[in-house]
């Protein structure tokens, strides 16, 4: 079962690792998980537990603990084996504790939470405070408001939150967004009368969106409140506001809007000026898309998961250039050849084939054809599909005539993910990916100059040249910090563990691609990550005239495994199953991995002494001649093809 969370900031709960609610039985149960979360992962004695849940405690009542205790933990861990011990809520000398991670309990994230903002700029904080106070789901461990042992802790967070929304108004001020703080810290007065922070904040706030009336009348209202309520007078910071605005110190003046200010503003004036519904409204979501599929694996997925749904509701409308420019837009280089949805692509290219077909006849609607012809061809990738590599041609053919940068950009990827469908192509990789560099710089292109330099990389590494390729990686690593492209460090991660192991530094290569492992398996790009680590560490031991090292029959080879299964049959000792495996390989799927897979078919019809399979893989091999097998795709190397071609002459 994956890590349980736990829930305090409101009723007691606790949850499954995919949020599912756990059922925590009766109000008992759910006191004893309470008790024990504040603890904090310390040992709580069953004395103190009985004493905690009982004025006037019954006769077994420390039975009926261990009986609270044994039915939280069937909850919680349900798949721990009878008799073996708890790891959750364990029993520890003379009572429990719940050893829950830091990050498992909403209470101990909101607090690091509340911390960590105090040291980050106000455009951080105020994300980080807003997400943070959005986990409060009522006053902290409501249910038990009366109880002596909660009420400590419960004021403890009392005071955090308080202090969170103060902060966040804080930041929000700094950022040039009073507007947004206004509404926030009045109802945050209405139940907290008391707060000077908050009351200064208010009337700053208020002065700052052009009403220094009302905002001197904010304060006279702080004065009236805090003695009325306190008998006090304000404190020395709401005095000297009120000088300052009294004065009209230009210092009070807003500053100027940051990112996060700016961005509300807009996305509040777009929702009032676009009527819902409006065709405008697609076209700025999938703008929205496109910049967030380069943003980090999360805004990868979440772009992958909306564009369907974008793109259905664009044909909906029953307005083919509309539903292009929906398709179009999505220009999202794509540097692996095999692609991470394929049904989704499927539907993709289904749907620009539709549009295709609906629009008029004209050069008028060029731009809209060309961009869903390097769409077809961009989600056509992986596949031996003829209308793939047509479409990138003619897409490519268009954007030159029309002389559109960015469409001939997006273009010639289409064409870069169509040559890999044969061994060799490095020379048309090299040209494709410094047209593209040399265009994107031309024209302010910074997603496809990365995606240029990357498709250089692996142009380089195919012929060795791995002083040029550290120079290519190099300025992605440059491009992708100044421009916020986190998944190209992946792939430059990639490539300094196979600079390593071509270096003969296997260890420090084999002890980079583990690392790489968990890092690819986050990175939302399915397609890039299945097996390419096992293919890499073995590529690190496997090499022509040595010994052949024994193929883990453990590891996940992911779409690579038909070209292991004759090896791992020969480990096994199925010598015939060995050889009607290798018989029944197709040519490898189009990719940066067509000479490593065809190294492994020649490796298991070398063993298996069948001449007919080791030529068929030599011919498809021998186009690479000069090149380091595997080396085109930046991650891994099966050494040189020319020994490869050797093997069995």
């Amino acid at each position: 079962m994956s890590q349980v969370g736990f829930g305090v900031l409101g009723p007691v709960a606790a949850w499954d690792g995919a949020g599912g609610a756990l059922a925590l039985k009766g109000p008992r149960h759910r006191e004893v998980l309470g008790r024990l979360l504040v603890a904090r992962r310390r040992v709580v004695p069953v004395g103190t537990l009985v004493a905690d849940l009982w004025t006037e405690p019954p006769a077994g009542a420390a039975g009926a603990v261990q009986t609270f205790v044994a039915a939280l933990r069937r909850v919680l861990e349900p798949d721990r084996p009878p008799r073996a011990p708890a790891a959750l809520l364990v029993t520890d000398g003379p009572g429990y504790a719940l050893r829950a991670a830091s990050e498992a309990v909403d209470a101990w994230r909101f607090e690091a939470a509340v911390g960590a903002a105090e040291r980050l700029p106000p455009e951080r904080a105020a994300v980080l405070l807003a997400e943070a106070l959005g986990w409060w789901r009522g006053p902290a461990y409501a249910e038990f408001a009366d109880r002596r042992w909660a009420r400590a802790e419960r004021s403890r967070l009392l005071e955090l939150r308080l202090l969170a929304v103060e902060r966040l108004a804080g930041a929000r001020l700094a950022l040039g967004a009073a507007e947004l703080a206004v509404p926030e810290l009045e109802a945050h007065l209405t139940e907290h009368p008391g707060r000077e922070q908050a009351w200064r904040l208010l009337a700053l706030a208020v002065h700052r969106t052009g009403r220094q009336g009302d905002a001197l009348a904010v304060l006279r209202r702080a004065r009236r409140t805090l003695a009325e309520q306190l008998g006090l007078d304000p404190g020395p910071e709401l005095r000297r506001l009120e000088a300052r605005m009294l004065a009209q110190d230009p210092g009070l003046a807003d500053p100027a809007p940051g990112p996060e200010a700016i961005w509300q503003r807009a996305a509040a004036a777009y929702d009032r000026a676009v009527p819902e519904g409006s065709p405008a409204r697609l076209e700025s979501t999938v703008a929205l898309l496109r910049g967030l599929a380069v943003t980090g694996a999360d805004g990868l997925d979440a772009a992958r998961q909306h564009r369907l749904a974008v793109v259905t509701a664009a044909e909906a409308l029953g307005d083919p250039e509309l539903t292009a420019r929906v398709i179009g837009a999505f220009d999202v280089p794509a540097l692996w050849p095999r692609g991470d949805d394929p049904a989704q692509a499927r539907q993709v290219v289904a749907a620009a084939e539709r549009t295709l077909a609906a629009l008029p006849p004209g050069a008028a609607h060029d731009p809209a054809r060309a961009r869903l012809l390097a769409t077809v061809a961009v989600e056509s990738r992986g596949t031996r599909s003829p209308r793939g590599a047509a479409a990138a041609w003619q897409a490519e053919e268009i954007a030159r005539r029309l002389d559109d940068p960015a469409l001939l950009a997006f273009a010639l990827n289409g064409v870069f993910l169509h040559c890999c469908d044969r061994a060799g192509s490095a020379a048309q990789r090299r040209r494709t990916g410094a047209e593209l560099v040399a265009l994107a710089q031309r024209h302010q292109l910074a997603s496809f100059e990365v995606l240029g330099r990357l498709i250089l990389l692996q142009a380089r590494c195919s012929t060795g040249e791995f002083d040029a390729a550290d120079r290519e990686a190099e300025a992605v690593d440059r491009l992708a910090d100044r421009h916020g492209r986190p998944l190209a460090r992946v792939f430059t991660a990639g490539y300094r563990a196979l600079r390593a192991a071509a270096t003969g530094r296997s260890d420090e290569a084999a002890d980079a691609y583990r690392a790489l492992a968990p890092r690819l398996a986050g990175a939302a790009m399915p397609g890039v990550a299945a097996g390419l680590v096992p293919l890499a560490l073995l590529g690190l031991r496997l090499r022509p005239g040595a010994p052949r090292p024994a193929v883990d029959r453990t590891a996940d080879w992911g779409p690579y495994r038909p070209w292991l299964e004759p090896l791992l049959l020969l480990d096994a000792g199925r010598a015939p199953a060995a050889r009607a495996a290798l018989r029944a390989l197709p040519e490898p799927d189009p990719g940066l991995l067509y000479e490593a897979l065809c190294c492994l078919e020649i490796a298991g019809a070398a063993e298996l002494a069948d001449q007919p399979a080791l030529e068929r893989a030599r011919d498809r091999l021998r186009p690479a001649a000069g090149e380091l097998a595997g080396a085109g795709s930046g991650f891994l190397s099966f050494g040189a093809v020319d020994e490869w071609l050797a093997v069995g002459c």
